[in-house]
């Protein structure tokens, strides 16, 4: 498997803390209770100090007192002292507290408790909004709602209406069980109740394999996420893909907003371990004062199944981020890689984990390049081909237009004439996040949008 050079040798935090005893820990509070209010915020303003990629921003004497909870602590002090861009946005929207046992449900076992849907809103006005997927087997599957659907009103609210004060992102987070009004693709409006239950998502909900004729095999792949369950998914995948001798790949990241490094590098040993083996996959570095942490990754070939690879296609959208663009920019120094659909998120950085009083701190701590040293994609990787998101079209299918734009490009090397960019805006990022194995370095993850 891989080969990891220097890569995240720090230790596991697990206690609420205050101070820093020189090696990178942070001591435990003294005086007061281990997991008080005040104590976790001391825990992680301390270890934001310690392990922040842009620590150097951070002014000294922060006052724990200026904010209610850790949680309001980490998303102020980084979007307040992290850095700007060129509109005075924050760039690090990503650092965040999360809980611990939803942290290892995600990533450990691919279940969260929701509604089991993916949405979007088609206009700028944030009034025309359509389900864009389902997990099968979800409250949101079992309630009736496909993707293209249109959602007319909730619990009788109108979407304008949600939109002009919490927010239809608020809204959810508020509500456990919500009435959805709803104008399918096809046949009459109906309204549905639905409650949130725990979701078990399929990372790779589909894979095959396309004769492009005159012996060419291609592989398709959808990956709905970078959790740990995909790997025999993958596997299989990856094996048949072989057996066919495939040289050619479409990989299907649209909707993937990321998650676990390990996963995005045993994807990208799966795709170019055999043509790149034990060149640079990624490269990670952290703050100044952690930079005894930083790392290589090379790719390893997998025997029987990583492909001879030619031509790498990467479906993608605005909500396309993190791990799944460091599998893309990972791939661009070694094959001939193409973009097709939308620019992707931009989000070059990760996040460690360090847990403490059954909650997990996840602050950006490092920054992610390829080979040639290309990592600073905030404003996210460019598309090749623009091509419409249609959401009357089922995923890869034949007539997705997505699919004939990456079609197109394996077969001629051009984009289609009449590829058009759908109308994608960059999303807001959600976080579920990933547990450390117990006594074991914090694991890496790049979170993004879902």
């Amino acid at each position: 498997m891989r080969k990891l050079v220097v890569l995240v040798s720090v230790a596991l935090l697990t206690a609420c803390g205050s101070g820093s005893d020189g090696t990178g820990n942070a001591n435990p509070p003294t005086g007061t209770s281990a997991c008080s209010n005040d104590a976790q915020k001391q825990f992680v303003l301390d270890n934001l100090y310690l392990w922040y990629l842009w620590n150097d921003l951070l002014p000294a004497g922060i006052n724990i007192a200026n904010y209610p909870s850790p949680e309001q602590l980490v998303f102020e002090v980084t979007t307040t002292f992290g850095p700007q861009n060129a509109s005075n946005q924050p760039i690090d929207l990503f650092s965040s507290v999360g809980s611990l046992q939803a942290d290892a449900e995600f990533f450990g076992e691919g279940k969260f408790e929701g509604f089991g849907f993916s949405w979007r809103f088609e206009d700028a006005a944030q009034t025309d909004f359509r389900v864009t997927r389902t997990f099968a087997g979800s409250p949101a599957d079992n309630g009736g709602l496909g993707r293209g659907d249109k959602v007319l009103t909730l619990n009788s609210r109108s979407l304008a209406d949600i939109a002009a004060n919490e927010g239809v992102s608020a809204f959810f987070d508020a509500n456990d069980t919500v009435n959805f009004e709803v104008q399918p693709l096809t046949g009459n409006v109906f309204v549905s109740s639905i409650s949130k239950d725990i979701v078990t998502i399929d990372p790779v909900p589909q894979w095959r394999i396309i004769d492009a004729g005159n012996g060419r095999m291609v592989g398709y792949l959808e990956l709905s996420q970078f959790i740990s369950t995909a790997t025999a998914e993958l596997d299989a995948a990856f094996a048949a893909f072989n057996s066919a001798t495939v040289s050619e790949v479409i990989l299907d990241l649209r909707y993937n907003g990321g998650g676990l490094v390990s996963t995005a590098e045993l994807l990208g040993d799966y795709l170019g371990g055999f043509v790149a083996n034990g060149l640079v996959f990624s490269s990670t570095e952290f703050n100044a004062d952690q930079a005894s942490n930083n790392g290589v990754s090379l790719f390893s070939n997998i025997a029987n199944r990583s492909p001879n690879l030619s031509q790498l296609v990467v479906i993608a959208s605005r909500g396309t981020a993190s791990a799944s663009e460091l599998v893309t920019n990972g791939m661009i120094p070694h094959v001939n890689v193409a973009i097709v659909g939308d620019s992707t998120f931009g989000k070059p950085v990760g996040q460690i984990g360090i847990e403490f009083c059954e909650k997990i701190l996840r602050p950006t701590a490092f920054r992610l390049a390829n080979a040639d040293g290309d990592g600073d994609y905030f404003d996210g990787l460019p598309v090749d081909c623009p091509a419409a998101d249609d959401l009357s079209t089922a995923i890869g299918a034949d007539s997705d237009p997505n699919m004939l734009a990456a079609m197109s490009y394996l077969d001629t090397g051009a984009c289609p004439v009449t590829s058009a960019a759908g109308n994608q805006q960059k999303p807001a990022l959600a976080y579920p996040q990933t547990m450390p194995e117990p006594n074991a370095p914090p694991e890496r993850v790049i979170l993004g949008a879902f």
